[in-house]
C-alpha cells in the first residue's frame, strides 16, 4: 500500500517537473507575443514607408515631442548619441532623424541597439521604417558612423501622450558576431 502511494507521488511530481519545465521552456516566445500585443516593455512596430502612406493620414492639428536617448551597456566603449535630442513630430508623417556611433577603441567593434519607448502605452503607436537597430553595426578602429532612423507616430496616439521618449541601449556584440 505504501509503495503505491510512493509511486503516486513520484508521478505527480514528476509530472510537476515537466510542466514546470515545459512553462519556462514557452516562456520567452509567449513574452514576445505579449509585448508585441501591449506595447508593453517599449517594443515598437515595424513598418515599410508604402505601409504609411496607405495607412496614416498626418494629423496637421498636433505636435508631439519626440525625445532621443542613447546609453551604452557597460562593456561598450563607444560614444553614441542622438544629432538631436528632441523634436516635435506630427502624427501621421514620416520623420527621420540621425544617431552617430565612433568606435574609440583601438579594435574593430560590432554594436547592436536595442530600443525602448517609454510611456510604455505609447510604443504601440511608434513605429519604425528603417532603424540602425535592425542590424548590427560593424566599425573599425576610430571609424564614426551616422546611422539613420525614420519613423512614424501613429496618429491614434491616445491625446493624453504629448512627449514620447525612445531610448536605444548600444551593446558589444563583438563576440557573436566572431562566433557566428
Amino acid at each position: 500500500m505504501q509503495e503505491k502511494k510512493n509511486q503516486r507521488s513520484f508521478f505527480k511530481m514528476a509530472s510537476v517537473a515537466v510542466m514546470m519545465f515545459g512553462f519556462g521552456y514557452l516562456l520567452v516566445p509567449l513574452y514576445d507575443i505579449f509585448c508585441e500585443l501591449t506595447g508593453l516593455n517599449g517594443k515598437t512596430g515595424v513598418t515599410t514607408e508604402s505601409e504609411i502612406a496607405a495607412q496614416y493620414q498626418p494629423d496637421k492639428n498636433r505636435l508631439v515631442t519626440v525625445q532621443f536617448v542613447a546609453n551604452n551597456a557597460s562593456d561598450m566603449p563607444w560614444d553614441f548619441k542622438p544629432l538631436v535630442s528632441t523634436m516635435q513630430v506630427t502624427p501621421g508623417q514620416l520623420t527621420a532623424a540621425q544617431f552617430v556611433a565612433s568606435n574609440t577603441t583601438h579594435t574593430e567593434m560590432t554594436g547592436q541597439a536595442v530600443p525602448s519607448v517609454s510611456p510604455t502605452k505609447a510604443s504601440r503607436y511608434f513605429n519604425k521604417t528603417e532603424c540602425f537597430c535592425f542590424e548590427k553595426q560593424s566599425l573599425a578602429a576610430g571609424e564614426s558612423k551616422e546611422m539613420p532612423l525614420r519613423f512614424v507616430v501613429d496618429p491614434r496616439l491616445p491625446d493624453d501622450v504629448k512627449t514620447l521618449t525612445l531610448a536605444y541601449t548600444l551593446f558589444d556584440v563583438s563576440n557573436k558576431t566572431a562566433a557566428n
